[in-house]
Formats: structure tokens, C-alpha cells, sequence
């Protein structure tokens, strides 16, 4: 097989305020064509990591490679990278062909190219119209999307997107997070995408770099981050999950026996090294806990009390006391007329398989290579 292309690169790069670590020594490889998500909270390290890239920040050790090109100190003009910000940044002045035809003016293409590529990549966006209209006659979704097709116009090897969507109410920003990822998908265009929304991370990115405290907590497809994260801060930042404290009483080749929450006996799949005896975090996904009926079971039972049920459109949220006091979360499907049978007070039980269960043998990771 031969090597994939890498359009980005950082080999141990680091960058320090005092004896704050803004990001350690990191380590990231990024295909050619790949949408790319930067994720975690504020003060993780994902912004000072594009700004680095961008070449708006210098880092203090380690190397960046652009394009097959080291850049670690190249200035930000002639990284020939794209870059969409939150605030559109759009010149007020000038019509949008105009906004959309400057990266190209500074490179000295040809008049009548420019009015070529410009048309193309409004048609692209799809807004072929706008062209002689002000940034102020567009809605905030249009302008973000001619901030877009400014970017793409002159083709850069990487487009760096800064919560480009931040500033938008929900249904445009759901609209348009499907529309860029449709534009990527059609364009081929690689991107490093910046955000603190995990379900915008889910949706858009080929791959999630999840970032804690200066390092990459966890590296990979949106479904090993949701259904198989590595450690607890992994599991507690993407979507919503029960986080249950348990004791080991049993490992085999198939399965490892807990002492879970309120004494109840769990099982669950092996991961890992597990010793007996060892204290030990597992990751429910209330979505994968079954609100048991009468004489039904499962592998795995808890016994607890309504605390609330809640109706959120179309799925109804399960909160639930074990009998030691720990709090569990399950949600199923709103059946026709919101009726669900379940009160507060009421007994409930859950049931679950051992592969719902993800065992956490860490809190969270250290070093910073992905």
C-alpha cells in the first residue's frame, strides 16, 4: 500500500505562556482530503494549535509542515492557507464578487479569470446571484457561506475553519454544517475545523483530534470517540453518558464481572489490562438502556426510583435513583402521545447487554501524540 499524502504535519510542537502549557509537545498527521475537528473545551489547546498552523503564533519547539513544506516559522502570507472566521470578515465596502475575487487579485490573476472562478464557486455555494450585492444585504448563513467561497476560490492546500458557525442560531447552523460537509465531500478540499460543539464535531469531521488541558486526549472517527472512548474525560465530553464507579470481581477471556452501583452484579466485555480487585469506571449510553416491562430482562439489571421523566421531541429522558443514591440516565423513543407509564416514585428497571457497557480503565491520557 503506499503512504497517504499529508497535507499537514506537526512533529512535537509546543507552545508555553510562563508555566502555563497552551499545548505540549503534539504530534498530528493529516491526509490529504480529510475533515479534520479540533474539539474540547475552553483552554485545551485547539485554537493555539490553529493559530500556530495559520502562523498567527510562533511555537517554541517542535516543527510544522504545510504541503510537504517545513513552515514552522514561514510567515502566515505565504502558507497559501485558507482560513473562515466566526465574524465572516468580509470587507463592507466591496460586492461580494468583489470579496470573493480578492485573494485572487493579490496573486495577480487575470481579470477575466477572476470573473470565471468567482461565478464558479458562488455557483458552488450556491448563491449564483449575490455577486453585486453588499455583505450587509445578506443573511448571516449567506455571508458565512460567501466567507467560504472566498476561501476556496484560489484553492489552498488546507482551509482552517475558527467556530465558523458560533455565532448562528440553531436550524442555519445545522443546515450549514451539512452544507459544508457536503462541499468538502464534493470539493476534496482538506480542512481543520475548530469548535467546543460536540454534535457539530460528530456530524462534519471524518475524524474528531479531542483535546484536554494542552494534549490530544483522543484521536479518531467519530464513532471511536462516541462508542469507544479510552478514557473518562473522553466518555464525559462527547454526548450525554452514565459514568458509574464499579469493582472488579472477575475476569475471564470474555467477560469481566463488577460490583456495580447499589452492589448489582455487571458484565461487560474485556478491554484492556484488568486486574481483579481494581477500582474501575464503566460508560453507559443512556440511548443503550432498555426501560424493562414487567417480567422482561436483560444481562444486565439496575433497580432504581423515578427521579423525572422528561419528553424532548422524539425521545423521552429516564431519570432514575439507584437504592446507594447514584443517579442513571435512559432515554428510548417517545411513544405516540407521550404516555409512558412512569411516575415519580416509581420503581423502574433497566436493563443493558455486557457490549453497552464500555469499561474506562483511565481518567484521562497522558502525552501527546496522535
Amino acid at each position: 500500500m503506499t503512504e497517504p499524502t499529508y497535507k499537514l504535519q506537526t512533529r512535537d510542537l509546543r507552545k508555553t505562556y510562563g508555566s502555563v502549557i497552551a499545548l505540549a509537545g503534539t504530534n498530528i498527521s493529516v491526509p490529504e482530503g480529510e475533515f479534520l475537528t479540533l474539539l474540547g473545551p475552553s483552554g485545551s489547546g485547539k485554537t493555539t494549535m490553529l493559530m500556530l498552523i495559520a502562523g498567527l503564533l510562533q511555537p517554541d519547539s517542535g516543527e510544522l509542515w504545510i504541503n510537504g513544506r517545513l513552515s514552522t516559522y514561514m510567515p502566515p502570507n505565504k502558507r497559501d492557507i485558507g482560513m473562515v472566521f466566526q465574524n465572516y470578515a468580509l470587507f463592507p465596502h466591496m460586492s461580494i464578487a468583489e470579496n470573493i475575487g480578492f485573494p485572487l487579485r493579490m496573486r495577480k490573476i487575470p481579470a477575466a479569470d477572476i470573473r470565471k472562478e468567482v461565478q464558479r464557486v458562488l455557483d458552488i455555494v450556491q448563491l449564483p446571484d449575490v455577486g453585486e450585492r453588499r455583505p450587509s444585504q445578506l443573511s448571516g448563513g449567506q455571508q458565512q457561506r460567501i466567507a467560504l467561497a472566498r476561501c476556496m476560490v484560489y484553492q489552498p492546500p488546507i482551509i482552517l475553519m475558527d467556530e465558523p458557525l458560533g455565532a448562528l442560531d440553531k436550524k442555519l447552523r445545522e443546515q450549514l454544517q451539512l452544507e459544508i460537509r457536503n462541499l468538502h465531500q464534493k470539493l476534496g478540499i482538506t480542512v481543520l475545523y475548530v469548535t467546543h460543539d460536540q454534535e457539530e464535531a460528530l456530524v462534519m469531521s471524518d475524524r474528531i483530534c479531542l483535546m484536554n488541558e494542552g494534549e490530544i486526549e483522543q484521536l479518531g472517527s467519530p464513532d471511536d470517540l462516541y462508542f469507544r472512548p479510552e478514557t473518562v474525560f473522553a466518555a464525559d465530553f462527547l454526548g450525554e453518558s452514565n459514568i458509574l464507579q464499579s469493582k472488579v470481581t472477575g475476569v475471564s477471556s470474555d467477560v469481566v464481572t463488577l460490583e456495580g452501583p447499589a452492589g448489582a452484579s455487571i458484565k461487560v466485555e474485556p478491554r484492556g489490562e484488568i486486574e481483579n480487585g481494581r477500582q474501575i469506571k464503566f460508560m453507559l449510553r443512556p440511548e443503550n438502556i432498555r426501560v424493562l416491562k414487567d417480567g422482561e430482562t436483560r444481562a444486565n439489571v439496575l433497580t432504581g426510583r423515578v427521579l423525572d421523566v422528561i419528553l424532548v421531541g422524539q425521545v423521552t429522558k429516564y431519570y432514575a435513583a439507584l437504592s446507594d443514591g447514584t443517579e442513571v440516565i435512559a432515554t428510548e423513543l417517545t411513544r405516540r402521545g407521550g404516555r409512558t407509564g412512569h411516575n415519580q416514585g416509581d420503581e423502574i428497571r433497566f436493563g443493558f447487554e455486557p457490549d453497552a457497557a464500555v469499561l474506562l480503565p483511565r481518567e484521562t491520557r497522558s502525552g501527546g501524540d496522535a
